[in-house]
């Protein structure tokens, strides 16, 4: 069985005692995650849905003559490779990343 937390009963350092003063705090609003990695997972989701989607009728009738089959396997080739695309570009980012860290930490020494 939970129990609940009694918020007055919690002891909280006040000013008086030493505590952080509420106007010397700064507040930080800038987003946990960048913008660019934002629309990066929305193209790639918008990707994923529409590349598989759309190769499936486009080669329907015009590359497999009607045949689902072959269509839905080429469908499902696409799904991968939109999904390889993004760890690619996933993991090019993450190494960007770690090029600019160290060239900052060469230009501290």
């Amino acid at each position: 069985m939970a129990t609940r937390r009694i918020f007055a009963s919690e002891k909280t350092v006040t000013e008086g005692q030493g505590g952080p003063s509420t106007a010397d705090q700064v507040s930080d609003t800038s987003p946990a995650v960048p913008a660019h990695v934002i629309y990066k997972l929305l193209f790639f989701t918008a990707a994923m849905v529409c590349v598989p989607i759309g190769s499936y009728f486009v080669t329907l009738h015009t590359i497999f003559g009607g045949k689902a089959v072959w269509a839905g396997a080429f469908a499902a080739i696409m799904a991968n490779v939109v999904l390889i695309a993004y760890i690619v570009v996933a993991m090019r980012e993450d190494q960007s990343e770690k090029a600019e860290a160290e060239n900052k930490r060469k230009k501290g020494q």
